[in-house]
This record gives C-alpha cells, structure tokens and sequence, in this order.
C-alpha cells in the first residue's frame, strides 16, 4: 500500500512543483500522477512543460503516470500501436481516462517502451472484462479510479465497492484519489470543492479518509487529486501503519488510569460473533493490568 500525489503544470510553476516533489519524497511517495486532458500546445511545448518535472521525480525514484484520453492522442497525434511520445515525455504510464474499444487498451499493455497502461477504475460495466478477454500483458495493466472537483459529483462507496471486487478478480492493482483540505488547493479544472474518488471523503481530513481506503483492503495505492497538500497531511497520512486498522477517539468522559491502559495499551482484537453495533475487543479482560487506585475505583 503506498501513497502518490499529483501535479499539473501548465497550472503551477516549476518551482512549486519542485518543492512539491522534494516534500512527496520526503514522506516515501512512489507515485505521481499529472494530466494531459485539460493542457493546451503542440507535442514541443508539451515536452518542454512536463520534461524536468517527470525527470525530477525519477530522481526521487517516483513513477509517473499522464492522465490521457482518445481525444488526447489525436490532438497529439498518438496512435495506440506508437507510444514513443509518452516515452519522450519521460513518463512510466499512461491512464486512459476514456475507453477505446478494449482491444486496443490490451494491444497498448505490449507497447516496446514498457509503459505501464493505467485504465479507468470506475466504469462499473464489463470494460474490465473484455479487456481481459484480449489477452493483456497484465504486469503492464493497472487501474484508478477518477476524482471528482465539483461537490455531490463524486461516486458512491458501495460503487466503488462494486468496481473493485471486480478488478481485483482480474488480478490488477488499483490507485484511488483522496483530497488535501489545504485552502486554495487546486487540480487542472476551474471547479475545486476537493478532489476525492469517493464523496463520502470530500470533507474529511486526508488521513481519515486514506485509513479508511486502506481498511477496505481494496486500495493498493492512495494519491493526493490536488496540490499542494500539507506537510502536516503528509505527516499523519504516513504515520499510522496500513496493516492496522485505527481510528481517532473523540472521549465523551476523561479517563481514569486503568481505562486509560485498556484503550491505548491493550491489543484490540475484532470477535468473529460480531455485533452490527459495535466491535467487541476481549483481550483486557484476560490481560494483567495493573489494579485501579482507590480514587480511580471511586470515580468509576
């Protein structure tokens, strides 16, 4: 389970995006992921805009995946059987935000620069399935999932669900987005009320909603959609283990010492007889603790 972030020149600068990346790094991201679908110029400027960037976060040793579309390589003048622009630009990957026709996106995975084919997590239809029906090369096959800026717009948790079981019966990793709550954070389109894959995510702290994507278990790598995010949210999104499934306690009463212990001391473990209503841990009642003071026993 790792983490990425996104950049979008064209809308930043150089600088910033530099920074960005030295912060990213900082924090063990692996992945970066920036967009081709809403930037403008011919395949010269385009280079020259994403080249240095690309090439810095290969210093780093983060991949690069460029958000691409039909209409994006026509504009460009791509075709799927010749990705050397991709490979010119310095990019790993290339994410198809829209389809082809399935044959073409498996076609695309045996491309000889050895880019990674990233398609479109969330259709929820068979795209997936007739992909596979092509044969693709699948260690060059991967999928994510879109974010959405305008607010009520993004998909629902039981979609995502959905999509998922289905890819990861086909066997392929899948990259989720969630939003950094920094004021005037910014993606590549001119509507930002936050950038999550999932609406239920859209106002929540970022490592709330990364603690729960990686807790669903689906998820195999979690992005920053929009920039720039915090190095406070890059602290608390990296300092909790993905494995382990925690939360934040909001305490309706203060403590006294032994339940102090009990919570924060103790292994908690979910009972298989589960309840609907709430998660039972039995571990401190076979544990030693240590016995309650008289003052502790008296305010319980």
């Amino acid at each position: 389970m790792e983490l990425g972030i996104s950049i979008y020149p064209g809308h930043s600068n150089k600088e910033q995006d530099a920074a960005y990346l030295k912060l990213a790094a900082k924090y063990g991201c692996k992945h970066v992921f920036t967009c081709l679908l809403s930037v403008e110029g011919d395949r010269e400027g385009i280079i020259k805009e994403f080249r240095d960037s690309i090439a810095l976060a290969h210093e780093y040793g983060m991949e690069v995946i460029l958000d691409t579309a039909p209409s994006v390589f026509q504009a460009l003048g791509v075709d799927y059987d010749n990705l050397s622009f991709f490979k010119e630009l310095g990019a790993d990957g290339i994410r198809l935000d829209e389809c082809f026709d399935s044959h073409k996106e498996a076609m695309m995975t045996y491309n000889p620069q050895g880019l990674t084919i990233e398609i479109n997590a969330g259709f929820g239809d068979s795209y997936i399935d007739n992909i596979m029906c092509h044969h693709p090369k699948k260690d060059k096959l991967s999928t994510c999932f879109n974010f959405y800026p305008q607010r009520y717009t993004a998909i629902s948790y039981s979609h995502y669900r959905n999509c998922c079981e289905n890819i990861k019966a086909a066997g392929l990793p899948i990259s989720v987005f969630i939003n950094s709550q920094v004021p005037d954070s910014f993606g590549p389109w001119p509507v930002n009320d936050g950038m999550p894959t999932l609406e239920l995510h859209r106002d929540l702290p970022p490592d709330v909603a990364a603690r729960h994507l990686f807790a669903d278990g689906m998820a195999d790598t979690v992005i920053f959609a929009n920039c720039y995010a915090s190095e406070e949210e890059f602290r608390q999104v990296t300092a909790f283990d993905p494995q382990v499934l925690s939360f934040k306690v909001e305490k309706e009463l203060e403590l006294v010492g032994t339940e102090q212990k009990i919570l924060y001391e103790a292994s908690h473990f979910v009972r298989g007889d589960m309840s609907e209503y709430m998660a039972r841990s039995t571990q401190p009642r076979v544990i030693s603790l240590p016995a309650a003071s008289p003052q502790e026993t008296q305010g319980t």
